[in-house]
């Protein structure tokens, strides 16, 4: 049960692009890191460019993406990998103007720390812990 946050600072994209996007990483999270497509939640959020710097200079286009998944549940030639792929999908996406500093997070929490539908996801393991 990933939750994807992608944040996209430039010009406003069209809906079908995001869906795009979304249904992407959504195929992402399924293949490399091996999680329920149909419990990817992903949120694309769009910001003004102007809102956004590197080494404090505004750029025209940037993007950061970070997941959250159950910790101990990927490895990290995994999480590598999604890493990498999931650069690659914003770059292809966004353009050839994507600055290096883009970054992509893999937030690890522990299964007693979160969950969906009413349950942690310790208690949907069946590995309740405190």
């Amino acid at each position: 049960m990933p939750f994807v946050n992608i944040k996209i600072a430039g010009p406003a994209l069209p809906p079908e692009r995001i869906i795009q996007l979304q249904r992407a990483v959504t195929s992402l999270m399924a293949g490399v890191m091996r999680k329920k497509g149909e419990l990817t939640a992903v949120l694309v959020e769009q910001t003004p460019s102007l809102a956004w710097s590197i080494g404090g200079e505004a750029v025209a286009v940037a993007a950061h993406l970070d997941v959250k998944v159950t910790e101990g549940t990927n490895s990290a030639e995994e999480k590598a990998r999604f890493i990498a792929d999931a650069h690659a999908l914003l770059k292809d996406a966004l353009g050839p103007d994507l600055p290096l500093a883009t970054y992509v997070v893999v937030d690890e929490v522990p299964g007693n720390a979160w969950g969906y539908g009413g349950q942690t996801q310790a208690q949907r393991a069946g590995a309740l812990s405190s």
